[in-house]
This record gives C-alpha cells, structure tokens and sequence, in this order.
C-alpha cells in the first residue's frame, strides 16, 4: 500500500468526518463512520493515519492472567511497540468497554513512537491522564478494569470491526470533534480533495446563511449561489457541487 501523501494528509487535516461520511454515502459507503467512539481528548486536536489494527477476543481465566504482561510478546504489548510512527493504533473490542483495551503508560508509550492516535471500542484505563496527552484518543468509555478481565488481544494488523465500521490494515483513519471515520486506503485521496473543496463552499455556504440568506437556493446551493462562490475563489472549476 502506497504512504499517505502529505497533499492528501494537509486536507484531510481540514475537512470535516461529516463531509466525509456525506461523500462516502455518495459513493454508496454507509457504514465508515465509527459509531459510540466519542473523542477522550480534551483538546480539540484532529486525527489523520492509516490504521494499525490490534483484535482482542473475549478472555478466558486460565490464560489472561497478570503474567501474561511480562512477554513483549504479548499482541497488545507488541502493537504499542510496533505501530508504525504517523499511523492510528485501532482496536477491536467488540463493543466491550467494561474493561479498559489500554491505559495511561502504553498510550503515552505510543505518543512518544509517534503514533498519530488510538481508538477503540472498548475502554480507556487513567482517562484524565491520556486526554491530556499530545495524541488525539478516541474511545467508548473510561472504564477501570484491567483488559485481562475481559479481553484477549490475538492479532495484529488484521481486518477488524470497531464501533460497527469494518477497518483494513492501511485504510485511512480521520477524526474529529464529531468522532471518527474510515476511508477506503484505494479512494482516500480523491475523497480528500473532493472533501477539501466541499468544505470551502460548505463554508461560503453558511456564511451566507450567517448574513440572512434562506436555505432555498442556498443549502443546496443553486447555479446563482455556485457562481457567487466561485467568483470568491477566482477559479471557476474549483468547488462546485451539491452539498
């Protein structure tokens, strides 16, 4: 799979997950938004990287046991040590957040290796500590309770399912203050520039609506109102559209 253009990254970095999920619904993509995840992080820091997948499975009490921490080669030891730096630290937990899938020392671990950010649908152990942290974290809940209680990491860097939404090892993870989408690794980069433009004339658009204008011939825009905006940008070929 191709790196993730710094072009494409920068526009994702603006346009907004509700832009994206309205582009992906054009493309018949319904179900790319990662439903219950809300964002932990106290900040209103944005997130854009491919995925790196980590799947637990329920636990079983003769195995998950507190030792099982000491072998680096635990799946869920070894993910924090091998996200690759720039990419997002996904975690399936089967919607299971009565136990935490992470904590504060293995999220600030994969800050400092330059991990763009974690999310899970399970989760989040020391949650006042990892929203401070300079990585943007996403999770269904704080929750306390040690992952052994209830989950059992098995595999790395595989197709999962989180918060309903099918996540594949590369695909292109975008989040925001309204939570977080998956973009297809194959069209990312032409649903970022698409979503670059959209959210310029989302932006005339309201602008407009801020002045007094009616929703009719504004939201969607009309041919009157696309030639007001494209006179803004000076570029009559750039950011015409429905919204």
């Amino acid at each position: 799979m191709t790196e993730l253009s710094s072009e494409t990254r920068d526009r994702l970095m603006v346009v907004s997950t509700a832009t994206l999920a309205t582009i992906l619904f054009k493309r018949g993509l319904r179900s790319q938004f990662i439903q219950g995840v809300p964002r932990l992080t106290s900040r209103p820091l944005k997130m854009v990287g491919p995925a790196f997948t980590l799947r637990y499975i329920p636990a079983r009490e003769d195995i998950d046991t507190i030792e099982v921490f000491r072998d680096p080669e635990h799946p869920q030891r070894k993910a924090i040590e091998t996200v690759p730096p720039g990419h997002v630290l996904v975690m399936d937990c089967r919607g299971d957040h009565s136990a935490a899938s992470a904590g504060g020392i293995l999220a600030t671990r994969a800050m400092i290796r330059g991990c763009a950010g974690i999310v899970t649908d399970g989760g989040l152990r020391d949650a006042d500590e990892i929203a401070e942290l300079d990585m943007p974290t996403y999770c269904a809940a704080r929750s306390a309770p040690t992952n052994l209680t209830r989950h059992h990491a098995v595999d790395l860097n595989v197709p999962i399912g989180c918060g309903t939404a099918p996540v594949f090892p590369g695909d292109i993870m975008v989040g925001d203050g309204d939570g977080v989408i998956v973009l297809p690794r194959g069209i990312a980069d032409e649903v970022a520039l698409e979503g670059f433009n959209q959210d310029k004339l989302e932006s005339f658009v309201l602008d407009e609506i801020r002045k007094g204008a009616p929703l009719r011939g504004t939201y969607p825009p009309n041919e009157e109102t696309l030639k007001r905006f494209k006179a803004t940008l000076g570029d009559t070929g750039s950011g015409s559209g429905a919204i």
